[in-house]
Order: C-alpha cells, then sequence, then structure tokens
C-alpha cells in the first residue's frame, strides 16, 4: 500500500526549485555538486511546509526533464534525501517525502511557538500581539454579565448574536457605507469568514485572483479547497495595487474570486488609496468577479497623520461585488477569534445556509465581549493601546535591523503589523532554517507568493520591542552571516533570553 497521501507535478516542483537562489559558497569553497544543491532545495521545501509531507515526488525520468539535469542527477539526489530520512521510497509506489524521526513535522501555515519554547526563541512567524489588558479580562466580565438569557436558549446562532450584527451594522454605518445587520454574518475568525467565503462561490478548480505578496495562511486555505491561485503582482515599495495588472488578469483570466488586504496589507504594509479603490471595484463589477476585501489590519493606523480612505465597500454600499472580511484578531487579541462578513443580504443568507454543514456557529460568550466593549467604548481604548504598543515596536524593530544588517532593504510602513524586508541576495528559505537553530524564527518570503516567488524576502511582524527586538535583529544577523558563508550544517544553540 502506498504511504503517500497527496502528489507534487514535476512542473510544479521545478517552478519552486528554480525560485530558489543558489546556495552561496564560502570563502576558497566550490559549489556544490549539482545532485547535491538538487537534495537541498526539495529538503528546503519540505522544511519550509511548500511540499508536504507524504506528498509524492515525480518519478527521476520527468523531474530530470523538468530541471534540466541527467537522470543521474536526479537518482542520487533521492539516494541522499533517502539517506537522511527525508524520502521514503517503495518499488511499485514510488518516492514520497519524509522527515526524520524526532524532527518536528513542518507547519504549512504560521503557526505561533508552543509556549515551552519561548524561553528559548524569539518568535517573529506570527503577526499578533499579547492581549490588550485590562480590556480583555474587562470585556469577559462584561459578557458573563449578559450572558444569563442567551444560556436558557439553545445556543446556535449561525448568522451571530443579533446584538453583534446590529453593532458591527451600525459601525460601518457611521463610517458612511449603510448597513443593516442583514448584511452581517459573525464567524470564527476572519479564516472562518474566508473559508465559508471560499467554499460558497469558488469550487475546486475555480480560479481566485491574489496579490503578490499576499497572506501565507490565506493562500494556503485556498491551496487546500482546490483553488487555481492567479498572482498578481503588488506596485513597488507601498505604492499599493498595480492597476493595469489587475485589469489584465481580471479580464483575461475570469476568477470567480479576488483576494486583496487595501488597509496596511500583510506582508507589505501598502495602503490602497481611494481611487485604486474605486478603480478595483469597477474592474471587478465589469469581469463579474466578486471582491474579497480583507480589513483585519484596517484600524491599525500607526501614523496619526496619514489619512485612511473610504472602505472598499463605499464604493459597493449594496454589497453585490464586495465581500468585506472583518475581525477582532489584529485590532484586539488573536485568541479572541471573533470574525465577520459584510456583504449583500442574499449571500449573507447562503452564507448562513451553508455554514449548517461546517462550524453551526460562533462562540456566544467570545461574541457577547465583542459587543461589549464596541458598546462601552473599551473597544476603542483597546485598539489604542494596541497602536501604540505595535509603533513603538516597529519603530524599535525598524533601528535595531538597520543597525545590524544594513545591506537589507525595507520600506516602513504607517500601518499594520508587518514589515516585508529584502534580505540583501540571501535566501530566505535558508535564513529561516537557520534562525531556527540561533534562536529566532521567521517565515521565508516563499510562503507569501505562488509557486516559490520572494525567495528573497522574509517577514518581520511588529510583535516584539526594546531588548527583545535588539536580540531578534543580532540573531537575525547572525543567521545571516552563516547563510552567507555557506555554513549552514552547523548548530548553534540558541541562548535563552527573558524581556
Amino acid at each position: 500500500m502506498a504511504q503517500w497521501t497527496s502528489a507534487v507535478g514535476a512542473s510544479q516542483l521545478a517552478r519552486q526549485l528554480q525560485a530558489q537562489q543558489p546556495r552561496p559558497a564560502g570563502p576558497g569553497s566550490r559549489r556544490p555538486p549539482a545532485y547535491r544543491a538538487l537534495a537541498d532545495g526539495i529538503r528546503l521545501l519540505v522544511l519550509e511546509g511548500r511540499v508536504p509531507v507524504a506528498a509524492r515526488l515525480p518519478a527521476e525520468r520527468e523531474l530530470a526533464l523538468a530541471v534540466s539535469v541527467s537522470r543521474t542527477t536526479v537518482a542520487a539526489a533521492y539516494e541522499a534525501l533517502r539517506a537522511e530520512g527525508f524520502l521514503e521510497s517503495r518499488r511499485g509506489a514510488g518516492s514520497w517525502t519524509a522527515v526524520p524521526a524526532g524532527h518536528p513535522l513542518p507547519a504549512r501555515g504560521l503557526e505561533p511557538l508552543p509556549p515551552e519554547s519561548l524561553g528559548s526563541v524569539i518568535d517573529l512567524g506570527t503577526a499578533a500581539l499579547p492581549a490588550p489588558e485590562p480590556w480583555l479580562t474587562r470585556g469577559v466580565q462584561g459578557a458573563l454579565g449578559e450572558l444569563a438569557p442567551y444560556a436558557h436558549t439553545h445556543g446556535d446562532y449561525p448568522a451571530g448574536l443579533p446584538a453583534l450584527r446590529q453593532m458591527l451594522a451600525d459601525r460601518y454605518t457611521a463610517l458612511g457605507v449603510p448597513t443593516m445587520p442583514e448584511q452581517i454574518m459573525v464567524t470564527t475568525g476572519a479564516m472562518g469568514a474566508i473559508d465559508a467565503i471560499c467554499h460558497l462561490f469558488a469550487g475546486r478548480g475555480e480560479r481566485i485572483a491574489v496579490e503578490s505578496p499576499s497572506y501565507a495562511n490565506i493562500l494556503q486555505l485556498m491551496r487546500e479547497a482546490g483553488a487555481r491561485l492567479v498572482p498578481v503582482a503588488m506596485a513597488e515599495g507601498l505604492a499599493g495595487w498595480d492597476l493595469g495588472r489587475w485589469r489584465q488578469v481580471l479580464r483575461d483570466a475570469a476568477p470567480r474570486l479576488a483576494y486583496v488586504v487595501a488597509d496596511f496589507h500583510n506582508p507589505t504594509g501598502a495602503l490602497a488609496d481611494e481611487d485604486q479603490r474605486r478603480a478595483l471595484v469597477d474592474a471587478a463589477r465589469s469581469a463579474g468577479t466578486v471582491l474579497v476585501v480583507d480589513e483585519t489590519m484596517s484600524e491599525l493606523r500607526l501614523d496619526p497623520e496619514v489619512e485612511m480612505p473610504r472602505r472598499v465597500c463605499a464604493f459597493d454600499p449594496a454589497g453585490s461585488t464586495v465581500l468585506t472580511v472583518g475581525s477582532a484578531s489584529k485590532a484586539f487579541w488573536a485568541g479572541m477569534r471573533i470574525g465577520w462578513v459584510r456583504a449583500a443580504p442574499d449571500v449573507i443568507r447562503s452564507l448562513v445556509a451553508a455554514r449548517a454543514y461546517a462550524d453551526l456557529g460562533t462562540p456566544v460568550l467570545e461574541q457577547l465581549a465583542v459587543d461589549w466593549l464596541m458598546r462601552t467604548g473599551g473597544w476603542e481604548e483597546a485598539v489604542a493601546l494596541r497602536r501604540t504598543q505595535a509603533r513603538e515596536n516597529r519603530d524599535a524593530l525598524v533601528a535595531a535591523v538597520r543597525e545590524q544588517l544594513p545591506g537589507w532593504g525595507f520600506d516602513v510602513p504607517h500601518g499594520g503589523l508587518t514589515l516585508w524586508v529584502r534580505t540583501g541576495g540571501l535566501s530566505g528559505s535558508r535564513l529561516a532554517e537557520v534562525g531556527e537553530r540561533v534562536g529566532v524564527r521567521v517565515p521565508s518570503g516563499p510562503r507569501f507568493g505562488v509557486d516559490g516567488a520572494f525567495e528573497g524576502y522574509v517577514r518581520l511582524p511588529f510583535t516584539v520591542g526594546g531588548p527583545v527586538a535588539v536580540e531578534a535583529a543580532a540573531r537575525l544577523a547572525a543567521a545571516a552571516r552563516l547563510v552567507a558563508t555557506g555554513a549552514t550544517t552547523g548548530t548553534d544553540a540558541p541562548r535563552t533570553f527573558v524581556a
């Protein structure tokens, strides 16, 4: 019986391998032989989670043709991977990826480190801050005080608690986008919202246009739903969307859905201006594409002098073209798994009906907590605290990276939680691999792209500040030195660091 659970095509694997930058050779050393370079490339893809464990690899002849090497080179690379525990084979069943015994399974998304690892590893993998106390505690206490009437019901509210739906509708109306509660569905986080939208609008094989780069976890969600991702390159720096490219993709590819982050884009931090928003909505409407707009970063403006444009849904107030997704996770706390969708009432009804076969509803207590915070003004105070934390962390991280890694480049965003960094020609995948060993966890650029793009980038979130930011930059610099000299096989034990 075959041990593989998925398969990777030769052309797909070749694209991912070709996007990797060559491993630099140390002073006086030679380039590794072709089979070793190929084995290293496949091993990195497995460690990054971009080729899943238990995925069947192409036959030797197929891969040799795709990457333009001899079959002997591929056979030697596969043999090296088998010897290292990254490949298993069986006659008649082929070869499939594996991880050595005792090695942690690679994450395909950006899961946070387990708490027991936080004393020795600085986690820059997840763009999430600690809870803005005392507002979390106050919100939960307020929710407990209002729980009794709901406790006498069955507790299932597939569209969300009526009070929270009304509160969210009122907030959109106050922003100049008239909204009824019937246009709101409360979900279990933004991921739950986008998952529901993908299942309703984009069946397996449907095209979804995505920004390039884009949010890694959403890209993985869409891949696992069977979508065909169509990348649309962002404009340079913080300029936002390239409307010419968007119009071309919408016209030529006719995607069923398009997913964008207009406010402090994850990972680049770009803020789309009002003209870009209007133009993209018009282009999507003309193409018959449903535009999914992720607003999870919209409240995280870190520089007060920056004027925020109108929400994207202001250019489609009925919600027939634009489906807006919001969340408490970034603006408040990742542990508060409350998200929402704003759309036309008929779309909301369809999403609610489909939910009966998914998660049925969102936890009542957390919905009550968010409603209490928004109703009492606690939300605004908590978000103001969150902005201060993120601003201070951003400034500390920017200063530390500029000092420790002067060859790295980036544009400082005016909001959000992420810094998109060019690594001076170094491989982001190798930096991520070595960083784990020197005590800093950082996601590589290819996680945020399609088919191996952005190998020369890493994403750094504004989750640490002060001395921890300085130490994180120092560990990144140590990893960069190891990668730059090709000395990436040693094991530098991470130091324990207490903030």
